[in-house]
């Protein structure tokens, strides 16, 4: 027993030495501040850097961090994200110059705004073919060279090889990439030049810290290795597992150099938003926040780039987001806002923010278990802050509030702060006019017609044609050969948006010889398939953008005013569908509106 103690002990003692081993915490300790991330998929014009630099003095009062999206040339400067990284030391993108860059960097750090570069090592694109990655200096610190020895030899399950790229480097410390070279991160070449990289971020550029991509991809050891080297102020890894015990594993692996972003939490989230609240009483077991031991280096977030929602998942989430938001921006982690729900629900989300901060809220607060649970039905979050305690009601908690006072609220959630704080600040916000979309008048449905309408986002640029593709469950309604039927052009709006219109030729593929009704979900394309909207609930007559419905051409919901009507019940005048006005009955064809209704002129 004596030798088993003893065995028992040095392991401890081993484990305890591995978790210390590094000074260097890659997230601070009673942290309180909250993360803003800048982009969505394809989101170049809201994330172009001129446009974000715009927006620093609002983004500061309520944000401390701004992630951005990997920025490094990738020998396009349109339709690319920078997930196919090519070069490192060239930061021209399709998010702007280098300049604009840099400028918006230090403008953000003026106002005491960290800029989160996204730093993407696990694989690396060649420059004309698949391997021959650039070589590149930095005056003055280094130049970095390449070979295929810093190429996993099993890159892309042999794939690599089988091309003809004698590919040499250890085999993958971690999960294949397809689609990109895997560095071998074994390599000591390979080492220097991610350390080079990692140093011309911040020293150069300005960056604060880094959001490391895919990081499955690698051992933590290494995410250890760089971060003891250029010591970022923050790091967060991309290790995206729903089960909390692994996450947690990484980030210790990591030697406690990095946090990590709490995807068990989002799943948790995600599982119980839809309703069944009593879900989130799992939170200490089931995400990395919940975990007092492990919430400093949680990173929470309800989606991001790769996860938003698409609109025809009808999860009942969907209706819950802002309470969502709520729960992050209670609980102990650092919480990061998606830019897509930012824009969405921006007045509930500052207040969150506020209410947070004022109640001094940290990454490592304490959850006050015996306030917190379902006692109440939906469910009950108290957490102690610095200033006072946060106390959030979600669903149908119906929890007493006494020594409390509302902060916020919103569908299925109720925000309060303790009695004492000054919650003035929060309550001076007001709601910001909601960006509005005009179906313009050229947009018309005739009777028993089944079609839609896309209005092309501006980020796309010139296009050749614009596609769509319709389906169900049981088969296709679009030819069943992507990208599916060239739309009709239509005309631009006021904005000089172009405006296309598909409509049903009543063909039908379908491989189980069901019977077609209408489609269920749609999605718009340019060129041949490339960029695409997201997937989104089809509805007969709807007006849509890249993301979201901007109304329905039969129903009339794009927002016009009421018409106005006489004494005498009649409308002064007919309206376009676009609120126009004319004093006359209008001679062009079109959906207008007069004496009340919807008039169609054919």
């Amino acid at each position: 027993m004596k030798k088993i103690l003893t065995l028992i002990a040095s392991v401890c003692i081993a484990i305890s030495s591995v978790a210390q081993s590094s000074s260097f915490s890659g997230w601070p300790a009673n942290y309180g501040g909250v993360m803003f991330q800048s982009f969505y998929w394809d989101s170049y014009q809201d994330t172009q850097w001129t446009n974000l630099t715009s927006q620093a003095d609002t983004l500061a009062k309520y944000f401390d961090l701004v992630w951005v999206p990997q920025s490094g040339y990738c020998n396009s400067l349109t339709n690319q994200m920078g997930y196919a990284d090519i070069w490192w030391f060239d930061q021209k993108s399709a998010f702007g110059t280098a300049d604009q860059l840099k400028t918006m960097i230090s403008t953000f750090k003026s106002k005491g705004l960290g800029t989160i570069a996204d730093v993407v090592i696990n694989h690396k694109n060649g420059n004309t073919n698949w391997c021959d990655f650039p070589t590149e200096t930095w005056p003055g610190h280094g130049t970095m060279t390449w070979s295929l020895a810093d190429i996993c030899s099993n890159d892309d399950g042999g794939k690599t090889k089988a091309a003809g790229y004698n590919v040499t480097g250890a085999a993958d410390t971690g999960d294949d990439f397809d689609g990109c070279r895997d560095l071998d991160h074994t390599s000591a070449n390979v080492q220097k030049n991610i350390k080079l990289y990692l140093h011309f971020l911040l020293e150069e550029m300005g960056y604060t810290g880094f959001r490391y991509d895919m990081v499955k991809g690698y051992a933590p050891k290494y995410t250890k290795l760089y971060n003891e080297d250029a010591q970022p102020a923050f790091s967060v890894g991309e290790y995206w597992d729903g089960s909390a015990s692994k996450v947690e594993s990484w980030i210790y692996n990591t030697g406690k150099t990095s946090a990590a972003f709490d995807f068990p939490m989002k799943y948790l989230i995600k599982s119980a938003f839809g309703g069944d609240w009593s879900k989130l009483s799992n939170y200490a077991s089931s995400s990395v926040a919940g975990n007092s031991s492990w919430a400093q280096y949680a990173v929470t977030f309800i989606d991001n780039h790769d996860t938003g929602e698409p609109a025809s998942n009808a999860d009942p989430q969907r209706a819950n987001v802002a309470a969502a938001n709520a729960f992050i921006l209670a609980m102990p982690g650092t919480p990061c806002v998606w830019i897509s729900h930012w824009k969405k629900y921006k007045t509930i989300i500052k207040k969150c923010i506020l209410a947070r901060k004022l109640a001094g809220v940290t990454n490592t607060s304490e959850i006050d278990a015996s306030e917190t649970g379902t006692t109440y039905g939906g469910f009950t979050l108290t957490v102690k802050g610095k200033n006072g305690n946060v106390k959030l009601l979600l669903g149908g908690s119906t929890a007493p509030t006494t020594g409390y006072q509302l902060a916020c609220e919103g569908d299925n959630f109720k925000y309060y702060v303790s009695d004492g704080l000054d919650i003035s600040g929060i309550n001076s916000i007001t709601d910001e006019p909601a960006e509005t979309h005009e179906i313009p008048s050229f947009c018309t449905v005739a009777d028993g017609e089944v079609c839609a309408f896309f209005e092309v986002p501006s980020t796309w640029g010139n296009v050749s044609k614009i596609n769509c593709w319709a389906w169900d469950s049981k088969g296709n309604y679009t030819g069943n050969k992507w990208p599916g039927k060239t739309c009709t052009y239509l005309g631009t709006t006021t904005k000089g948006n172009k405006v296309y219109k598909w409509t049903w030729d009543r063909s039908y593929v379908s491989a189980s010889g069901a019977t077609a009704s209408v489609p269920t979900y749609i999605i718009f394309s340019a060129n041949s398939g490339s960029p695409q909207q997201d997937d989104m609930t089809f509805k007969n007559g709807n007006y849509y953008g890249l993301s979201e419905v901007y109304g329905n051409v039969i129903e009339n919901t794009n927002g016009i005013s009421t018409v106005t009507r006489t004494p005498d019940g009649t409308s002064e005048a007919w309206y376009s569908i676009s609120g126009t006005r004319f004093s006359n009955k209008p001679t062009q064809k079109g959906l207008y509106i007069h004496n009340g209704k919807k008039i169609v002129i054919r």
